[in-house]
């Protein structure tokens, strides 16, 4: 299925020939439950009720992504965290479940339907959460898309700005989690047979590609804002560079680029261009209220970089848009929409303004760098539901209390 259909669909049965999506919150890939015979799995190993429990939301889920449309993202967030809670008591230590069999899970990327199987509940419960981050970054995506597609003029209203943010965050939090204190309790030899889109560095780069679409965003509620300085522009800018280079990083370990991948780094070098020629747009305006000559040479230096950024971002969107799946191009809204038109009229007027400098002062002629800030967005903190109340058996172990009758034929 891919970045490009999870804008439209969960599952695939219900594709929407015709139409060529639009992304403006990458959604790297959706990856949903496949089916499994789990209650022969579990079988003799916890209480028939919690067996049969566990396998009906879990088919629930399979069959609710598989053929239903966004619509039902509601739907299927709810049933993932009733499963959560369930699936924790499996991961549980105590009772030595942590390496059944029988979890499948299959990646809907460009039609083709790539199953995986591994056996731990770790590797379950690693796949649920990252299905929820996926459906929660599709929903801020939709967010920003308007209902008529055919709309050349893009206006977001600030609460739907902000609700996105909101979601990202939240998506960052969930794959900082899996991360975090997932990851870490699969032992090396089932990490190295995950799908890529589950390796601990496609994890932090879609996290920090979040906390970086979500200060773009805080960056377009700035420019709306009366209240908002050009120092904290520049600094949501600056911040804004920062996560995407982090992101830029952790994709840059793995060279094997192609599908779905490939367009995820396409999309993070164009957003990683724009977000620089923000920032040396708003660093060049702080600079040129300086005095000296030199301050006005380093301030036009600024705005032909951020000249030069937006030209080649351009071309990056075009890559990206025109990569499998391929993509509708967004209107320019927002900041960019801003930068589009002042970056061009300001370095013309400036460069015309300090021309004698510029030939004058030839050795200032340097683009200096950009100031480093402590970065504002962190994951938006995540912790397990509380194991259901089925787990609860007092006074005696799992065993015991199958033992004792519960699991019957």
């Amino acid at each position: 299925m891919g970045c490009a259909a999870s804008v439209y669909q969960v599952g695939k049965k219900k594709k929407k020939k015709g139409i060529i999506p639009e992304v403006s919150i990458f959604v790297p890939s959706m990856r949903v439950p496949a089916q499994c015979d789990l209650q022969r799995t579990l079988k003799g190993l916890i209480p028939k009720d919690l067996a049969d429990k566990l396998t009906f939301i879990r088919n629930q889920i399979l069959l609710i992504a598989q053929d239903t449309d966004v619509s039902a993202i509601d739907e299927l967030q709810k049933a993932l965290q009733e499963y959560l809670s369930l699936l924790v008591g499996l991961t549980r230590k105590e009772f030595g479940l942590q390496e059944l069999n029988g979890f499948k899970w299959k990646n809907l990327e460009d039609g083709q339907e790539q199953e995986t199987s591994v056996a731990n509940s770790w590797f379950e419960l690693l796949s649920v959460l990252h299905m929820m981050a996926m459906l929660t970054l599709v929903e801020a995506n939709m967010k920003l898309i308007p209902k008529d597609m055919a709309m050349t003029e893009r206006a977001v209203s600030g609460d739907c700005m902000r609700d996105t943010v909101d979601l990202l965050l939240k998506a960052s939090g969930y794959l900082d989690f899996c991360v975090q204190d997932v990851l870490v309790h699969l032992p090396p030899d089932i990490k190295n047979k995950l799908p890529k889109d589950l390796h601990q560095g496609i994890l932090e780069a879609t996290s920090n590609q979040a906390l970086a679409q979500g200060t773009e965003i805080q960056l377009g509620l700035a420019l709306e804002s009366q209240n908002a300085t050009l120092s904290v522009k520049r600094r949501l800018a600056c911040e804004a560079v920062s996560y995407y280079a982090q992101t830029l990083c952790c994709l840059s370990g793995d060279t094997n680029f192609h599908g779905t991948a490939k367009k995820h780094m396409l999309f993070i070098k164009w957003k990683y261009l724009e977000a620089k020629a923000a920032a040396y747009y708003y660093h060049g305006i702080i600079i040129d209220k300086g005095t000296e000559p030199s301050c006005h040479v380093s301030a036009v230096c600024c705005f032909l970089a951020a000249e030069e950024l937006l030209t080649e971002s351009k071309k990056a969107s075009l890559s990206f848009c025109l990569a499998e799946p391929v993509t509708r191009t967004p209107p320019a809204w927002g900041v960019m929409k801003y930068l589009n038109k002042k970056v061009p009229e300001t370095a013309a007027k400036k460069s015309q303004m300090y021309g004698y400098l510029l030939d004058q002062e030839k050795n200032l002629r340097v683009l200096p760098d950009l100031p480093e800030f402590q970065l504002s967005l962190k994951p938006e903190d995540y912790t397990l539901p509380e194991a259901d109340s089925t787990w609860d058996i007092p006074g005696q172990s799992l065993k015991e209390h199958l033992k004792d009758g519960v699991e019957t034929d």
